[in-house]
């Protein structure tokens, strides 16, 4: 059964949900009052001594929503001014219909003067919008903007892309928003999150069929999408069975990035770790390290002699390796293990990715790639070029292009599948852009590898577990800190 607090719908896919509520029978209208109803409730509640509501109202149906929410306001008796983009007269459909109910009179939207007690409500644009806004609301919204109002945004603030998130000029800047039925992509995706405030979203009942019928692969990441995937401790677990996982550690100046996923993978459930690394690097690993284990590893024929006697179920390469022949070398021994690759990793195949990519091609998916922006770029510099995806998109056609499942990483990172899965990730606090966080990531995911979790359930648990381990470490955690929250508690 889908989790539908988890479903993200596009634009298109939000219209077809619409189209198809209609040829059910449900009136459109209906379902416009019922949105512009809890728009009013939502403010009433929010802000109940409010001097005044100003409702701004767009040409198309999200401008509908305001003036249902206008009326409903001017109602319960409050003090309520409307602001429109486009006469009533030259409306159609709902928006026309809901715009001559309201009994209220309303003036061009150039006219409205911002007053102290203002509560305003964003109803200019929702989250179809996908074109830059007009030079008379780029003005407007920095306008409003700057007077710090309480703003309630009707779907999305206006200026947000709905599918990418991204600012189309300017936006308003909304301290809550009031979305219908589902998340948005530009709900979560940044920096369009940050512009919307709290998020509420409310049922205007669509019913929860004509949604599954018609929602796309897109969710917003949450552990009942992959909480059942996890491994769970019995009374025969032992070590073995709870998997080993390799990580690769660089030269002797270079061995902190290893022992950061090393700790994070065995706080994350992983039988046995064994830190790889070159003689130079193993008396600084050996000398760090406790529960973890050392193997001196020099070149590709030690690696291949290493794999055919261990046990090794998943492994971790690129934080702090170093990027050339010998990371290439290693990776291509690896082709038949689950395998996190991260930054020296990634890098190494700049110049040549489908070397990279051709070499997991096959079989299940067992590659997972944890790029950052910059080397996302790198790696796939037309899909990180094209200005017309968002990056859901972009991680999914990664995905699709690399056979490898695709963390695409920041604020709100994306993890993708080649099959077009894709999870929005939203749980991160700020304070986990530190040094050396992307090292437990790597870890704590090639841990859930090891112990048998798919590849991009591990991925996406992976990524969760991490924003819970920042949560939980708190404001001014290090790296080192972070891996000693990385559990697989979800409490």
């Amino acid at each position: 059964m889908i989790d539908l607090s988890t479903l993200i719908f596009t634009p298109k896919e939000m219209n077809a949900v619409d189209a198809a509520s209609a040829a059910s029978g449900i009136p459109s209208f209906d379902l416009m009052e019922r949105a512009g109803q809890a728009v009013a409730a939502a403010a009433l509640r929010r802000y109940p001594q409010a001097q005044r509501f100003v409702v701004l109202c767009g040409p198309g149906n999200n401008g509908g929503d305001g003036y249902v929410a206008a009326r409903a306001l001017s109602e319960t008796g409050a003090v309520v001014a409307v602001f429109e983009m486009t006469d009533a007269t030259a409306l159609k459909g709902d928006a026309r219909r809901a715009a001559l109910a309201c009994p209220l009179q309303a003036s061009p939207l150039n006219a409205y003067n911002p007053e102290a007690d203002d509560v305003i409500i964003d109803a200019l644009f929702g989250a179809g919008l996908s074109r830059l806004l007009s030079d008379d609301i780029q003005q407007l919204a920095p306008m409003i903007n700057d007077t710090g109002l309480p703003v309630i945004a009707v779907d999305l603030p206006s200026g947000i892309c709905g599918l990418r998130g991204k600012v189309l000029g300017n936006a308003l800047q909304a301290t809550h928003t009031i979305t219908f039925m589902a998340l948005k992509p530009g709900h979560l995706l940044m920096p369009g999150r940050t512009f919307c405030g709290e998020i509420e979203v409310f049922d205007i009942g669509i019913p929860h069929r004509i949604l599954t019928a018609h929602v796309g692969n897109i969710r917003k990441n949450h552990p009942s999408l992959w909480a059942s995937y996890l491994p769970s401790l019995v009374g025969e677990t032992h070590k073995y069975k709870r998997g080993h996982l390799a990580v690769f550690s660089g030269g002797a100046s270079h061995t902190g990035a290893a022992r950061l996923a090393a700790t994070a993978g065995l706080k994350c459930g992983a039988g046995l770790v064994t830190v790889a690394a070159s003689q130079e690097a193993v008396a600084v690993n050996a000398g760090a390290l406790t529960a973890v284990m050392v193997r001196q590893v020099e070149n590709r024929d030690d690696l291949m002699e290493w794999l055919g006697t261990a046990k090794i179920s998943a492994c971790v390469l690129g934080p702090g390796f170093g990027v050339g022949e010998r990371a290439r070398d290693f990776i291509f021994a690896l082709t038949e293990k689950p395998l996190v690759l991260d930054a020296d990793g990634i890098t190494s195949f700049t110049d040549e990715p489908n070397r990279l990519f051709d070499a997991f091609a096959g079989g299940e998916t067992r590659l997972v790639l944890t790029p950052h922006e910059g080397e996302f770029a790198r790696l796939f510099p037309d899909i990180a070029a094209d200005e017309n995806l968002g990056k859901a998109e972009k991680a999914r056609a990664a995905a699709k292009r690399s056979h490898a499942v695709i963390v695409y990483k920041g604020a709100d990172s994306v993890i993708a599948s080649p099959d077009g899965r894709a999870h929005i990730n939203a749980n991160a606090p700020p304070w986990l852009a530190t040094a050396g966080s992307g090292d437990v990531l790597a870890g704590m995911i090639g841990a859930l590898l090891a112990q048998g979790v798919p590849a991009f359930e591990a991925a996406a648990a992976g990524v969760y577990l991490h924003g819970e381990a920042a949560v939980k470490a708190g404001q001014g955690m290090t790296a080192e800190d972070l891996a000693e929250h990385a559990k697989l508690s979800l409490i």
